[in-house]
Protein backbone atom coordinates (compact mmCIF):
# COMPACT_ATOMS: atom_id res chain seq x y z
CA UNK A 1 0.00 0.00 0.00
CA UNK A 2 1.29 3.45 -0.95
CA UNK A 3 0.52 6.49 1.18
CA UNK A 4 1.62 10.12 1.30
CA UNK A 5 1.78 11.67 4.75
CA UNK A 6 2.58 15.08 6.22
CA UNK A 7 3.28 13.56 9.65
CA UNK A 8 6.85 14.64 10.41
CA UNK A 9 7.17 11.98 13.11
CA UNK A 10 7.06 9.32 10.38
CA UNK A 11 9.95 10.84 8.40
CA UNK A 12 13.14 8.78 8.28
CA UNK A 13 15.74 11.54 8.64
CA UNK A 14 18.76 9.25 8.02
CA UNK A 15 17.10 8.00 4.80
CA UNK A 16 16.44 11.57 3.65
CA UNK A 17 19.97 12.64 4.52
CA UNK A 18 21.50 9.62 2.79
CA UNK A 19 19.81 10.62 -0.45
CA UNK A 20 20.38 14.37 -0.21
CA UNK A 21 24.03 14.24 0.85
CA UNK A 22 25.10 13.15 -2.64
CA UNK A 23 22.54 14.76 -4.93
CA UNK A 24 23.58 17.76 -7.00
CA UNK A 25 21.12 20.26 -5.54
CA UNK A 26 21.68 19.47 -1.86
CA UNK A 27 25.22 18.16 -1.38
CA UNK A 28 26.95 18.38 1.04
CA UNK A 29 24.04 18.87 3.47
CA UNK A 30 24.71 17.47 6.95
CA UNK A 31 22.16 15.42 8.86
CA UNK A 32 21.74 18.37 11.25
CA UNK A 33 20.98 20.65 8.30
CA UNK A 34 18.47 18.11 6.94
CA UNK A 35 16.74 18.07 10.33
CA UNK A 36 16.63 21.89 10.41
CA UNK A 37 15.16 21.93 6.88
CA UNK A 38 12.49 19.42 7.95
CA UNK A 39 11.72 21.39 11.12
CA UNK A 40 11.33 24.60 9.10
CA UNK A 41 9.22 23.25 6.22
CA UNK A 42 5.89 21.63 5.42
CA UNK A 43 7.04 18.08 4.61
CA UNK A 44 5.65 15.14 2.69
CA UNK A 45 6.84 11.56 2.96
CA UNK A 46 5.74 8.83 0.57
CA UNK A 47 5.63 5.31 1.97
CA UNK A 48 5.29 1.87 0.41
CA UNK A 49 4.13 -0.69 2.96
CA UNK A 50 5.17 1.75 5.73
CA UNK A 51 8.74 2.11 4.36
CA UNK A 52 9.69 5.62 3.28
CA UNK A 53 10.59 5.69 -0.42
CA UNK A 54 10.52 9.42 -1.11
CA UNK A 55 10.29 12.92 0.26
CA UNK A 56 9.45 16.51 -0.63
CA UNK A 57 9.07 19.74 1.27
CA UNK A 58 7.43 23.09 0.80
CA UNK A 59 8.55 26.43 2.15
CA UNK A 60 5.47 28.62 2.33
CA UNK A 61 3.47 31.36 3.99
CA UNK A 62 0.30 29.31 3.19
CA UNK A 63 -1.33 32.25 1.36
CA UNK A 64 0.79 33.90 -1.29
CA UNK A 65 3.86 31.79 -2.03
CA UNK A 66 5.17 28.22 -1.89
CA UNK A 67 8.54 26.89 -2.98
CA UNK A 68 8.81 23.18 -3.70
CA UNK A 69 12.13 21.61 -2.64
CA UNK A 70 14.04 18.36 -2.20
CA UNK A 71 11.60 16.22 -4.18
CA UNK A 72 12.87 12.68 -4.64
CA UNK A 73 11.93 9.04 -4.94
CA UNK A 74 14.49 6.41 -3.96
CA UNK A 75 16.14 5.10 -7.14
CA UNK A 76 14.92 1.55 -6.44
CA UNK A 77 11.29 2.70 -6.70
CA UNK A 78 11.43 5.03 -9.70
CA UNK A 79 9.38 4.39 -12.80
CA UNK A 80 6.22 3.46 -10.91
CA UNK A 81 4.48 6.85 -10.90
CA UNK A 82 5.31 7.56 -7.25
CA UNK A 83 6.71 11.02 -7.95
CA UNK A 84 3.42 11.96 -9.63
CA UNK A 85 1.49 10.64 -6.62
CA UNK A 86 3.69 12.72 -4.32
CA UNK A 87 3.32 15.95 -6.31
CA UNK A 88 -0.42 15.36 -6.72
CA UNK A 89 -0.82 14.99 -2.94
CA UNK A 90 1.11 18.23 -2.43
CA UNK A 91 -1.02 20.14 -4.92
CA UNK A 92 -4.22 18.83 -3.29
CA UNK A 93 -3.11 19.38 0.31
CA UNK A 94 -5.91 21.36 1.99
CA UNK A 95 -3.48 23.58 3.93
CA UNK A 96 -1.94 24.76 0.65
CA UNK A 97 -5.09 25.55 -1.32
CA UNK A 98 -4.81 29.33 -0.77
CA UNK A 99 -1.30 29.53 -2.23
CA UNK A 100 -1.32 31.67 -5.36
CA UNK A 101 2.27 31.28 -6.60
CA UNK A 102 4.22 28.03 -6.62
CA UNK A 103 7.87 27.92 -7.68
CA UNK A 104 10.61 25.33 -7.95
CA UNK A 105 13.96 24.78 -9.57
CA UNK A 106 14.87 21.70 -11.59
CA UNK A 107 17.46 20.77 -14.17
CA UNK A 108 16.03 17.43 -15.23
CA UNK A 109 12.39 16.88 -14.21
CA UNK A 110 10.48 19.43 -16.27
CA UNK A 111 8.29 16.65 -17.70
CA UNK A 112 7.04 15.78 -14.19
CA UNK A 113 6.17 19.31 -13.14
CA UNK A 114 4.52 20.22 -16.44
CA UNK A 115 1.88 17.55 -15.63
CA UNK A 116 0.89 19.81 -12.73
CA UNK A 117 0.82 23.03 -14.80
CA UNK A 118 4.24 24.33 -13.82
CA UNK A 119 5.74 26.47 -16.58
CA UNK A 120 8.91 28.41 -17.21
CA UNK A 121 8.90 31.82 -15.55
CA UNK A 122 6.92 34.41 -17.46
CA UNK A 123 9.22 37.21 -16.26
CA UNK A 124 12.53 35.75 -15.11
CA UNK A 125 14.13 39.17 -15.33
CA UNK A 126 12.13 40.21 -12.24
CA UNK A 127 13.73 37.56 -10.03
CA UNK A 128 16.97 37.99 -8.19
CA UNK A 129 19.00 35.75 -5.97
CA UNK A 130 21.89 35.80 -3.55
CA UNK A 131 23.94 32.63 -3.29
CA UNK A 132 26.45 32.22 -0.47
Amino acid sequence: MIIVSTDKSKLDIPFIHDFLKDIYWAAPRTIEEVQLCVDSSFCFGIYLNEKQIGFARVITDYVVFAYLMDVFIDEKYRGNGYSSLLIDAMMKEPKLQSVKIWRLATTDAHFLYRKFDFKELANPEKLMEKVL
